[in-house]
């Protein structure tokens, strides 16, 4: 493991030296020999990608006769529950509705940023994830600004208790306007609510603010961990509450391995006993639904619970079977939770919390997300609620313990579902056992017949390049749709976080180099049924789409963004989608632009990117901008 000292770029802890405390450096030179094992592990996960492509393999279940890579734990004593897991916490018990959002806004005085908090924990959630990754922006210092609100908030700062009185107002106020009543009766009360819970950033990231002082770039992981928990767990334990993760984008049981090695180096560092942490688990990637049991067992006595996600999830499908002719996904729209593979990847994650431990423990399942706001006009938010609704009811009805909801609005909306029903969560319910046979592997990549269009076509690019430019101006949450609805207050904008952009593109990629036949008329376009997704069909909607941004009002696409971050977001698309060498992340080409505004500048770093991934196989994920 190496010994290097971190580097804190420009002059960071001195300005955050709130957020970077001699605690939390000391606790940082502790888990920087992990660097290495991540850098490993993702080099690793890269070389197994590009393996797969070559040989045309799809993913498989492990050997039962094998440990799991990186660890001394059977395959089959994972699978049987032949381990200790964790008892679920009281503050996580009942969790029917979670919130999502960062705690900060971009380039944002403190009284404007730490709203956000307000907003959450005045919510009436029963857990909110306060996001350190695909929804919080990255611009500037927006990952410190974020964990400076974190803890002034769970440390009850007078300036946050100030914002939240003021926020309280204008949430019943609202309240009042759209339920004829207030929801806030105890604004102080309310605070204590909602379990506060934190997303870490992925292995596959990089911190933009630390390097090792020997010029290796800093796991993101590592940063968020060691940043958020060591500020925070004094004041959270002392007021009752867990420490609680959620940990995303893992691919396998041996990464899970790593961050239970690193968050028990973190509780030991700090004299908390192994399995203070609590961590739920994003279920993003396609790799990982073959190794549910395996990432259960590895984590632990930290793992309580599983998500079921779906943009993710739809983009990890894409980009592992990017190198098979065959497989081609339909128009967004039609791959909801009911849809072949996310039907069954569903099923499986079901199965897997509901399967107990050696000592009888079983884990949570908390739904997918809700993206709706209620903001529209009267038909458009009735219709747009009635859908949100009924996709609660088929979640809680299979089985699932809480769902998430990306707006505050939604809280009292959605939660009500779970409410009436009486009971915490569904823990222990009965389903049948996890299977790992041929066909059970070959469900998790079930293609169904469904529309691929034009229309479908401009939605995918609208959205990926609004995303793109959304991404430049800091707010990697922003609330889209796609330009052809500007205008239509029956057409609600949807809250989207990084996975919008990375699956939009991703499709778009597959319908361009395998040849997607176009199932509908188009009589705009004169695109007729049976045609093929072509290069130059793709450059004529991709200008036809930008051109409608740059003609869009303020309201919709900043007017200074149109010579800054939306040509640069244009670009970002048209080499993501065209390059015949899939990308394995979009996410990779807009940080490697962040705080860039010069599209010369983007174009040389996107082919500097191209050229590394092309003759490496590696990517480029620190920031390209670093000085001490």
């Amino acid at each position: 493991m190496s010994n290097a000292e971190i580097s804190i770029r420009d002059n960071l802890q001195e300005t955050y030296e709130d957020v970077y405390t001699k605690e939390v450096l000391e606790a940082l030179r502790v888990l920087a020999p992990f660097n290495q094992d991540v850098k490993k592990l993702m080099d690793i996960r890269l070389r197994r990608r590009n393996e797969r492509a070559q040989k045309g393999k799809r993913i498989d279940f492990l050997n039962p006769d094998t440990n799991i890579p990186g660890t001394d734990l059977k395959v089959k004593d994972a699978r049987e529950g032949n381990f200790e897991g964790a008892a679920i916490p009281d503050d996580l018990q009942r969790q029917w509705i979670q919130g999502t959002g960062p705690g900060a806004k971009p380039n944002a005085p403190l009284e404007s940023s730490i709203r956000n908090v307000a907003y959450a924990l005045l919510s009436g959630a029963d857990g909110w994830m306060f996001d350190g990754e695909d929804a919080l922006g990255q611009v500037s210092t927006m990952s410190l600004d974020n964990q400076r609100n974190l803890k002034l908030a769970i440390h009850n700062s007078p300036v946050f208790l100030e914002v939240a009185e003021r926020v309280a107002s204008q949430m019943n106020s609202w309240s009042k306007g759209f339920f004829g009543e207030e929801n806030i009766s105890n604004w102080k009360e309310q605070l204590k609510f909602t379990t506060k819970i934190f997303r870490a950033r992925g292995l596959h990231l990089d911190d933009r603010h630390l390097r090792l002082s020997d010029g290796a770039s800093f796991s993101a992981s590592i940063a968020d961990l060691t940043l958020y928990v060591t500020n925070n767990y004094r004041a959270l334990m002392e007021a009752g509450s867990s420490v609680v993760l959620y940990l995303p984008k893992i691919q396998t049981a041996e990464e899970a391995g790593l961050w239970n090695k690193m968050i028990s180096a973190l509780e030991t560092h700090l004299g908390l006993p192994v399995g203070t942490v609590k961590a739920y688990v994003l279920v993003e990637q396609l790799e990982a639904t073959y190794q549910l049991m395996e990432i259960r067992a590895v984590l632990g006595k930290h793992f309580v619970g599983y998500n079921t996600g779906r943009w993710d999830y739809i983009n990890s499908v894409s980009d592992a079977l990017f190198w098979d002719k065959d497989f081609i996904n339909p128009n967004i729209e039609s791959i909801g939770m009911t849809y072949g593979y996310m039907r069954n990847y569903e099923d499986r994650v079901r199965r897997a919390v509901n399967t107990p431990d050696k000592v009888g423990h079983f884990a949570l399942w908390q739904g997918g997300m809700e993206p709706n706001i209620p903001v529209g006009s009267e038909e458009g938010v009735r219709s747009s609620m009635e859908k949100a609704l009924a996709g609660a009811e088929r979640e809680q009805r299979e089985g699932a313990s809480g769902k998430w909801v990306a707006h505050w609005k939604m809280v009292p909306i959605v939660r009500p579902v779970w409410e009436k029903t009486g009971t915490p969560n569904q823990m222990g319910r009965e389903f049948p056992a996890l299977s790992y046979e041929p066909e059970d592997a070959a469900g998790l990549i079930l293609l169904e017949e469904a529309p691929r269009t034009i229309r479908g076509a401009r939605n995918l690019l609208s959205v990926g390049l609004q995303y793109g430019n959304a991404f430049g101006q800091g707010m990697q949450a922003a609330a889209l749709k796609p330009a052809d609805f500007f205008g239509n207050d029956d057409v609600l904008y949807l809250m989207e976080d990084m996975a919008t952009g990375e699956i939009r593109l991703s499709i778009l990629w597959e319908w361009l180099h395998k040849k997607a036949v176009i199932t509908e008329d188009d009589p705009g376009s004169g695109v007729q049924k049976g045609a093929i997704f072509t290069q130059e069909l793709f450059y004529k909607l991709l200008e036809e789409e930008y051109d409608k941004l740059l003609k869009a009002k303020d309201k919709d696409v900043y007017e200074s963004s149109k010579t800054s971050t939306l040509p640069i977001a244009k670009r970002i698309v048209e080499v993501y989608v065209s390059e015949t060498t899939k990308i394995p992340w979009f996410i990779d080409l807009l940080n490697i632009n962040l705080n860039n505004f010069n599209l010369k500048e983007a174009e040389k770093r996107i082919g500097q990117y191209v050229k590394q991934l092309k003759e490496k196989g590696q990517r480029i994920t620190e920031n390209m901008d670093f000085t001490v």
